[in-house]
């Protein structure tokens, strides 16, 4: 039987959740699977992935497919890696222990670069909301602004036709000659 390593789509409309799953390679897209072996959230940013690395590791050296899409997941979480490095033990070109070394070296740059990206992000949200704020107080100044300038021209106009006004009385109240 030939096995894949493929994606099973769950969620609802406009809101998929992925199940990575070991199936048959006849078996429909969400039909009956093997074995789950997590899950894939591309809705988050960053996107989470949760995968049994262990399981993903005895599946594949076992023989299992991974679809494109799933290779770039197991890529990402370093199952790949895993696997080309013990295929290394194997052949005797390298110990377990630097086959450990190497992974944990690997993992480590990994989880620096996921940090720096969450904290760009976090980073870039704040400087939003502060460009934000400052666009909403220029918007509330230029306001400001308008309706002192409307109610000095309307000042300007009262003051004008009081002086009219006044003129036209003291017109009248002198007698003509």
């Amino acid at each position: 039987m030939a096995t894949k390593i493929r994606l099973a789509r769950h969620g609802h409309k406009d809101y998929a959740v992925y199940y990575v799953v070991v199936a048959d390679s006849r078996a429909p897209r969400d039909g009956k699977y093997i074995e789950k072996l997590g899950t894939y959230n591309p809705n988050t940013n960053p996107a989470t992935i949760n995968i049994n690395f262990d399981r993903a590791l005895y599946w594949l050296e076992t023989g299992a497919q991974p679809s494109p899409t799933t290779e770039r997941i197991l890529s990402y979480e370093g199952v790949l890696l895993k696997k080309h490095l013990n295929g290394g033990v194997k052949k005797g070109a390298l110990t377990t222990e630097q086959a450990q070394a190497k992974f944990d070296a690997w993992k480590a740059a990994k989880a620096a670069k996921i940090a720096a990206k969450v904290s760009g992000l976090a980073d870039a949200a704040k400087k939003a909301a502060v460009a934000a704020a400052e666009n909403e107080v220029a918007v509330k100044n230029a306001k400001a602004e308008a309706v002192a300038a409307k109610k000095a021209a309307l000042a300007a106009a009262a003051a004008e036709a009081a002086a009219a006004k006044a003129a036209e009385e003291a017109a009248a109240e002198t007698p003509a000659e």
